[in-house]
């Protein structure tokens, strides 16, 4: 590979990855900085996918003499063998990469000196203290880049808009190429091929640059130096001591001073803010009790509180051998089996056609998406605003 593995990739005290959390609450850096990562199954598995779109993407679009397309093609027996590839992660994959070679014609129609660049490595240290980070894609045209992120989790929707993880890859990528091919224009774009999500931010240079200067820069200072104020946010959720920070703590205990009322004495003013601050409580209960449970296990005790053996339920050791007792006991065979049912639509696709394309093509109408359920979000959700339910589902059952 001409870069190094996506699992081998360093990671800055002022990374983008942690942008959001970094810029909101600066001393949160230093304070986390000696606390190892946890190294998931997730995250392996999302190194896996990076590894094998990287592959793919070169074999496709980037012209490879005959030692090179060796060199890729053993590199893509490698990423096939790994524990974690399968259907799922080809067709999600095979998503992703034609979404990028959308966006590499889109720009060699826009100029055919076009060019495009993986896993690169982005300095943004004019505005950030030692910060780098590793663009997945870069594409550059006639005054415009591409900068195009994989997220192959499914576990949290991430949207590309205001994102600045993004936006520094962005100003990495500028700083490094806008001598070459004066850029004015960016256009970062967050593939999650497991949630059909793409999203894509376009943002004018001048005002990167003015958001770099205003707000980056003086909270990257704060932060490498560790100083500035700690605040809770959303962006605690990918905080090291999510489940212990005082701040976080102090500013959750600051809601359970609110005297609630019988919901229906109160303005929708009030319960607006109220659920900002329920989902708040909910998420800072549960990595309160995550912490609690793994200091627990690592033999700290929490006061008032025990580790326990939990409910546990009743397993089968051997199905073939307690059929064959039921039916030497006389019981039909035919009543120990569950009835036949049809694999839901993700398993037909990845695990018996092993293509959503040719799925597709297979039941041709006979697939419909309905309206989703309604769901309240906050109004700074980038969906469409429903006027009501029963206007807008009244053909509905829910």
């Amino acid at each position: 590979m001409s870069a190094p593995a996506h699992a081998e990739r360093a990671h800055a005290l002022l990374g983008a990855s942690g942008a959001s959390r970094w810029i909101a609450c600066p001393p949160s850096a230093r304070l986390t900085e000696n606390i190892p990562d946890k190294r998931s199954e997730y995250a392996d598995e999302g190194t896996a996918a990076h590894e094998l779109s990287e592959v793919k993407l070169q074999q496709l679009l980037i012209p490879n003499n005959s030692a090179r397309r060796k060199e890729l093609e053993t590199a893509l027996a490698e990423a096939m063998a790994s524990a974690y590839y399968g259907p799922e992660m080809e067709n999600a994959v095979n998503d992703y990469v034609d979404i990028v070679a959308e966006r590499f014609l889109a720009a060699k129609a826009r100029s055919q000196d076009a060019v495009i660049m993986f896993e690169q490595r982005l300095d943004f240290s004019e505005w950030v203290p030692e910060g780098y980070g590793t663009g997945d894609v870069i594409i550059i045209s006639d005054g415009i880049m591409d900068v195009i992120d994989l997220k192959y989790g499914k576990g949290v929707p991430v949207s590309a808009f205001g994102n600045p993880q993004m936006r520094l890859y962005a100003l990495g990528a500028w700083q490094e190429y806008d001598y070459l091919y004066g850029i004015e224009e960016i256009h970062m774009t967050i593939v999650q091929p497991r949630l059909d999500s793409v999203s894509t931010d376009i943002v004018q240079v001048k005002d990167l640059l003015e958001w770099a200067g205003t707000v980056v820069k003086p909270a990257a200072a704060l932060a490498f130096a560790g100083e500035g104020e700690f605040k809770a946010g959303e962006h605690c959720r990918w905080c090291k001591v999510k489940g212990n920070c005082r701040a976080r703590a102090d500013e959750n205990m600051k809601a359970l001073e609110y005297e609630f009322r019988d919901p229906a004495l109160m303005t929708l003013e009030e319960i607006g803010s109220i659920l900002f601050v329920a989902e708040q409580l909910q998420t800072w209960a549960k990595d309160v009790q995550d912490y609690a449970f793994e200091q627990a296990k690592s033999g700290n005790k929490i006061p008032l509180w025990k580790l326990v053996e939990g409910r546990s339920n009743r397993i089968i050791t051997d199905k073939e051998a307690v059929k064959a007792k039921l039916i030497e006991a006389g019981y039909e065979e035919s009543k120990l089996f569950k009835p036949q049912e049809l694999l839901g639509i993700s398993d037909l696709e990845t695990k018996v056609v092993g293509s959503k394309k040719e799925f597709a093509m297979l039941v041709d109408g006979l697939i419909i998406k309905p309206p989703g359920k309604p769901v309240l979000v906050p109004e700074t959700d980038h969906r469409a605003e429903l006027n009501s339910v029963d206007q807008d589902f009244a053909d509905e059952e829910f």
